[in-house]
């Protein structure tokens, strides 16, 4: 049977032996998983919605990310392009509004108008794209990645932010790069940002504005690492 090396950083790894975790069952299982996840993402055909419906309930992607789905594909018509690419799937995130990709960038002092202003300008209608470009299908199956490394198994819209980001050739990444919204800070502002929902629905009750209780909650999680910038900065 083939070895694949599977490196982890020094802490995580004493953990796993302390603990005793069968690393070789698990790592199987995640990467089966992932494995039929990124299967679904490629054998998707936009002009076929049974095929995109197949590949959202295998992905488990959110009905958030069908519904920038969905727009990324009118983005692309109406650009007059045959693929949607990382810049469609960007500004499908901006269309849909009311996901915490937005949140997150707003966390991260990048307003959304800003985004959607560097975005490349439509150029006219065209038929419905039929696949999404070489970018856009490696900023989502890195969307799936991001989503199994932080432990969940669906693929939302804050997991599709990653994705684009960390894509390095298609339009949506360059846009957000140059806004500048690094990987690292985004990922932790995720990971705060889902904090905070769970601290959310743990207080209900007491909690009348939503978004303002997430957002303190991603700001102080992410102030030591604003302020270790900071300090290094100034030197």
């Amino acid at each position: 049977m083939p070895k694949i090396n599977v490196y982890l950083p020094d802490e995580l790894a004493e953990q796993v032996k302390d603990v005793g975790v069968p690393v070789s069952a698990v790592c199987q299982r995640a990467l089966e998983q992932a494995v039929k996840r990124i299967a679904a993402v490629r054998a998707v055909r936009l002009d076929d919605p049974d095929s995109l419906e197949l590949a959202a309930r295998t992905s488990r992607v959110t009905d958030r990310v069908r519904a920038v789905l969905r727009l990324a594909t009118e983005r692309a018509r109406a650009a007059g392009t045959t693929e949607v690419g990382t810049g469609h799937l960007l500004g499908g995130v901006l269309d849909e509004g009311g996901n915490l990709a937005v949140r997150v960038l707003q966390v991260l002092e990048v307003e959304p108008g800003r985004v959607a202003a560097a975005l490349p300008a439509g150029t006219g209608g065209g038929a419905v794209p039929t696949a999404f470009g070489a970018d856009a299908a490696a900023a989502l199956e890195l969307s799936v990645v991001e989503a199994v490394t932080l432990g969940h198994n669906y693929v939302g819209c804050e997991h599709l932010l990653l994705g684009v980001l960390a894509e390095p050739d298609g339009a949506g990444g360059e846009v957000l790069r140059g806004l500048g919204v690094e990987p690292r800070a985004a990922r932790n502002a995720v990971a705060a940002a889902l904090a905070g929902y769970a601290h959310l629905h743990a207080n209900a009750a007491a909690a009348p504005d939503p978004t303002a209780v997430v957002t303190a909650v991603v700001q102080r999680e992410l102030r030591p690492l604003v302020e270790r910038l900071e300090r290094l900065e100034r030197g």
